[in-house]
């Protein structure tokens, strides 16, 4: 079940759902403001060693327990580069370059918000392995080897591509 404001942000007016520009959106009954439900960009690492990818165990909800890839929503003023470097630093402790984009994903593990999560390739370049802030352990899983609880479907796609991958298929 999707998500569906009731109140526009600008003058408290309802809601109500019109078609515009050819889609259904809410739109303020007072003043007219169209309400864009655009998705949240994110962004994701993929670190790699010869003991396999880099996961996250979550500490906080949502899905606190399971595991992801080290990522996190982009901060105002930020680029997609900073949050990659800055989400791996809070998570991990590791320094990290980007080495590429491994690919850009739509997501919808939330029932509030759609995302856009863009992944990387990472070189871990310091820093010792430990979890931060809001993880609950670090570690590398061989990708024949990865844990059956994975927080979100988009990351457990990518795994599974990266999976694929390395068997060749």
């Amino acid at each position: 079940m999707e998500f569906e404001y009731t109140y526009c942000p600008k003058c408290s007016g309802k809601l109500e759902t019109r078609l515009v520009e050819g889609r259904e959106r809410q739109v303020c009954s007072q003043c007219g403001f169209i309400f864009y439900r655009n998705p949240i960009p994110a962004a994701a690492v993929i670190l790699r060693n010869d003991d396999g990818v880099l996961l996250v165990q979550r500490a906080i909800e949502p899905r606190a327990g399971d595991w992801c890839l080290p990522a996190g929503f982009m901060e105002w003023n930020e680029g997609p580069e900073q949050t990659a470097i800055r989400e791996v630093k809070e998570e991990t402790n590791l320094d990290i370059a980007l080495r590429g984009i491994y690919g850009v994903y739509p997501g919808s593990d939330y029932p509030a918000y759609k995302i856009v999560l863009i992944v990387y390739w990472g070189e871990i370049l310091g820093g010792e392995l430990r979890p931060g802030d809001d993880a609950k352990d670090t570690k590398f899983f061989k990708l024949a080897e990865l844990p059956g609880n994975i927080a979100f479907r988009i990351h457990s796609n990518i795994l599974n591509a990266l999976k694929n991958e390395s068997e060749g298929r």
